[in-house]
């Protein structure tokens, strides 16, 4: 039997993946011809967070795979309208903030940092109200997500995104940006890590 709820879930969450990734790497290609992702063989960290976010991805939809087809049930306490309301509300939300903040990055988009690679610094738009808005946007989809099919496993799926971002901006991304970007410890006083006002650097 096919659980309608979930597999609403299912097609949205395939479809914010072929958007967020599929698309926008087809689109930064015929642009610049270049894919935009950066493999770090041989940065630990960064393997640990790819793994983690990949993992993440994985979890979310199979989670919401299985409760489709009613492999497993949805959590009981979630089942109803309201939760469903809301995983609409934050899925939508979390889709157009990714693909706001991916489209408002322009050609210095990247998966992934290249240590010797230097792009420009996207501090306006979406930009200058947090440094992060692709990861906060990610995030809220797979809260969403996880509201609209509760499974243990679309539950997990949000605490591993949520390691991996973090383990990707503090110990990858920032202390890349600190070496390579001059502007970056002004903008990063002034802007939140996540969302606004919270995770400034100290000066």
């Amino acid at each position: 039997m096919v659980n309608g709820r979930a597999l609403l879930a299912l097609v949205l969450q395939l479809a914010f993946l072929a958007a967020a990734f599929g698309w926008r790497t087809m689109m930064h290609r015929r642009r610049t011809g270049d894919s935009g992702f950066r493999w770090q063989r041989h940065d630990r960290v960064a393997r640990i967070s790819g793994a983690l976010f990949a993992a993440a991805i994985l979890a979310g939809t199979v989670g919401v795979t299985l409760a489709a087809f009613s492999v497993i049930e949805l959590w009981e306490p979630l089942a109803g309208p309201g939760a469903f309301v809301a995983g609409l509300m934050l899925f939508a939300a979390g889709c157009v903030l990714t693909l706001a903040a991916q489209s408002a990055m322009g050609a210095s988009w990247r998966i992934g940092v290249d240590p010797t690679e230097r792009t420009g610094l996207v501090t306006s738009g979406l930009f200058g109200w947090v440094r992060n808005p692709i990861f906060t946007g990610m995030v809220t989809a797979a809260a969403g997500l996880a509201f609209l099919a509760p499974t243990m496993l679309t539950a997990v799926s949000v605490v591993m995104l949520v390691v991996a971002v973090r383990v990707q901006v503090r110990h990858v991304e920032e202390p890349y940006l600190r070496e390579a970007m001059p502007g970056w410890p002004t903008y990063a006083q002034r802007v939140g890590r996540f969302v606004p006002r919270v995770g400034r650097v100290s000066r």
